[in-house]
């Protein structure tokens, strides 16, 4: 990188440096990139002193922001520049401020501040502030408290390992976020073996680097299957022979499977009973379904295709208690902060491309939860079942989308007339409100304060459940969409797919907003 023309001066005037603020006292700091996050860190720090960081200039590759001002700093140069303006400019440390840059100019980047002696920082986008992914001991990560309207819980504990440590232990979807962040911390907890099952070779490549730090994707802890393919099931629980299971594999874009109900009851259903029939002939001690809040008094073909994925776990938990066998339970989630599609994603793409924020409905309340909390129910469930539950966190009040939108746009320093919400109207399927029981569940404490549960209820289960997915299987494998809905609405008495009211050409965004 070619050094500034102002940088070569051997007797230290600094004559023409930006003046310190008044007051300030804080380490003199460069800010790589003047874009939306860039402008809200300068505005940022030169708010809060008790960050320690006072802003002398920033640099963006854009040549029409050259000499702008930005929040009381001049845009100095381009990136190029930077050992030259940091030396000229008598910088002790550099924030590199721009979302998404590639991790190779973010090294350039940074030995080009070390060549001039500045200590560098790293702005934590937010949502990684929110994957724990960095930490930002020096500036304002993400309040999560706020977004969600209550305090995070810790859900994990301890005991955890002994139904991890020394077995083996299969993940299906575990290239997805949950999977994924499943196999991080089942891996923490000593298996014997870790098998990670998606359908999707690119996920599993990723999530080996991610984990190991390198991809050479030679050895038998990756496995590409399609969990409706029954054989190719059958062929791996024999083969790997495992212990413990978490199910995390699913179809679960909401709007999607309203149009294509065929396609979520082939992975969403047949797919779990492919494994649980796999995990019963195969003696595998635990087996946890993730199903989401969806599924209770379900109003959509996703919440209908999970509420039977449930009932099949629990029918089979019941043959498994009577042979003394496994362990099969489920677990239910609401919306998960953080995860790929999450609402926080797309609110982070629409604030930053500075179009309106899309929301369904001014009164759409959502539960939310974090990862750390989604995956600490499922290893909390895997411990504490004995056959048969569904698990839930109580997660508070629900959310309302309006509040969070609002939340999340204060702590990214953005005003109320810098965000504009463009109601969609509810799509089909979707509730204004979801629950996290049905009407005719008994909520039931745990031996964890946070969590309950709800046991199996004959009573809403469907007197032939084996019989009415035999035809609702042969509907799905023929792409009979019409004659599937049907039958979901024969086996879930109660359920009925809730009108749209949304404009045709509403913009589309991921499932729960």
């Amino acid at each position: 990188m070619s050094p500034h023309p102002t940088a070569a001066r051997p007797d230290g005037d600094r004559t023409r440096l930006p003046a310190q603020r008044a007051g300030s006292t804080g380490l003199r700091t460069l800010v790589v990139g003047a874009g939306a996050a860039g402008t809200a860190l300068v505005r940022d720090l030169g708010r809060t002193p008790e960050f320690g960081l006072t802003p002398v200039g920033v640099l963006d590759d854009d040549p029409a922001k050259a000499g702008l001002d930005v929040s009381g700093s001049p845009v100095l140069g381009p990136l190029a520049e930077l050992t030259g303006l940091a030396l000229a400019h008598d910088a002790q440390v550099v924030v590199l401020a721009i979302p998404g840059l590639p991790h190779q100019r973010v090294r350039e980047l940074a030995t080009a501040a070390a060549a001039a002696g500045a200590a560098v920082r790293y702005l934590p986008s937010f949502l990684s502030a929110l994957r724990r992914e960095v930490v930002g001991s020096d500036m304002r990560t993400l309040d999560v408290n706020r977004l969600i309207g209550r305090h995070e819980v810790h859900v994990v504990s301890p005991d955890v390992r002994t139904v991890i440590e020394g077995r083996r232990v299969l993940v299906t979807g575990a290239g997805g976020s949950i999977g994924s962040e499943l196999c991080r911390q089942v891996q923490a907890f000593g298996p014997a073996a870790l098998y990670m099952l998606d359908h999707d070779e690119s996920n599993l490549h990723r999530l080996q680097l991610d984990i190991w730090g390198e991809a050479l994707l030679t050895d038998e802890s990756l496995v590409i299957a399609d969990i409706r393919d029954r054989p190719r099931i059958q062929q791996i629980f024999r083969d790997l022979r495992p212990d413990v299971v978490f199910h995390a594999a699913a179809h679960k874009h909401l709007p999607l499977l309203e149009r294509h109900p065929s396609e979520a009851v082939k992975s969403n259903v047949l797919g779990t009973d492919h494994l649980v029939e796999a995990a019963l002939a195969t003696g595998v001690e635990r087996f946890v379904l993730i199903s989401t809040d969806k599924a209770a008094d379900p109003t959509s073909v996703l919440g209908a295709s999970k509420r039977l994925a449930e009932l099949i776990v629990q029918a089979n938990a019941r043959d498994a208690r009577n042979l003394g066998t496994g362990v099969f339970a489920a677990v239910r989630f609401g919306n998960v902060l953080g995860s790929r599609g999450s609402l926080l994603s797309v609110l982070e793409e629409q604030l930053r491309s500075g179009g309106p924020v899309t929301v369904t409905h001014p009164d759409v309340t959502r539960f939310f939860m974090t990862i750390e909390e989604a995956v600490g129910l499922v290893l909390e469930a895997g411990r504490m079942a004995e056959g048969g539950e569904v698990f839930v966190l109580d997660m508070g009040e629900p959310v309302r989308i309006v509040d969070l939108v609002h939340n999340f746009a204060e702590q990214v320093q953005l005003g109320a007339d810098e965000v504009e919400i463009r109601y969609t109207g509810l799509r089909a399927g979707e509730k204004l409100n979801e629950a996290l029981f049905s009407d005719a569940e008994e909520r039931l404490p745990t031996a964890h304060p946070r969590i309950f549960a709800t046991a199996a209820d004959h009573a809403t289960a469907p007197e032939d459940l084996a019989g009415g997915l035999t035809g609702l299987y042969g509907a799905a494998t023929v792409n009979s969409d019409p004659e599937v809905r049907e039958r979901l609405a024969a086996l879930l008495p109660g359920y009925q797919t809730a009108p749209a009211r949304t404009p045709a050409l509403a913009t589309p965004y991921p499932d729960g907003f």
